[in-house]
């Protein structure tokens, strides 16, 4: 339908695109370097070799995990090398949930394994928990938007986790 003094407009529906794949990495929360080196290969078993590999830093941002974990706690941080479609973001964390269940000692965690991917854009993180600012997948599963890409750098959103706040990412 056109309007005198009017231009015709043709409207397209926008066709969905499969997503390019992403490039996943695990944040691993440690208190048994030994643990730690299992679970990492266990996670090479299920998704691809390890590329990079962050040097171990202390996790004191936070006393949550230390009656669990015990103390000293560390954090590092590794990229799998295949990249992956970001839909696969709940089977991953499912997995990584059940390589952690693997290593407990008297059922409290010595890893802790939290999975995520990024892109040219953001970095999201797999959760088992509710958030309001999280979005729900599949399989009990949300996304956890942490940071964003802008002028440059990574920026973290104001509900990512402390450390992810931290210049050393």
């Amino acid at each position: 339908m056109t309007f005198p003094g009017s231009v015709s407009v043709v409207v397209k529906t926008m066709k969905p695109e499969e997503a390019k794949p992403v490039k996943y990495f695990v944040g691993a929360l440690f208190s048994s370097e030994e643990l730690l080196k299992k679970s990492l290969k266990d996670l090479e078993q299920k998704f691809s070799k390890i590329d990079l590999s962050s040097e171990d830093f202390p996790f004191d941002v936070t006393t949550y995990y230390n009656v669990e974990m015990e103390s000293p706690i560390f954090r590092r941080i590794c990229s799998f090398s295949d990249l992956i479609s970001p839909s696969y973001l709940a089977d991953a964390k499912l997995i990584s949930n059940s390589i952690e269940d693997r290593y407990h000692i008297n059922n409290k965690r010595k890893v802790n394994l939290d999975i995520g991917y990024m892109d040219y854009d953001k970095v999201v993180l797999a959760s088992a928990k509710y958030g309001i600012h999280k979005i729900y997948i599949n399989r009990g599963i949300y996304a956890d938007m942490a940071l964003h890409y802008e002028k440059g750098n990574f920026s973290p959103y104001i509900w990512a986790f402390m450390d992810f706040k931290l210049p050393l990412y």
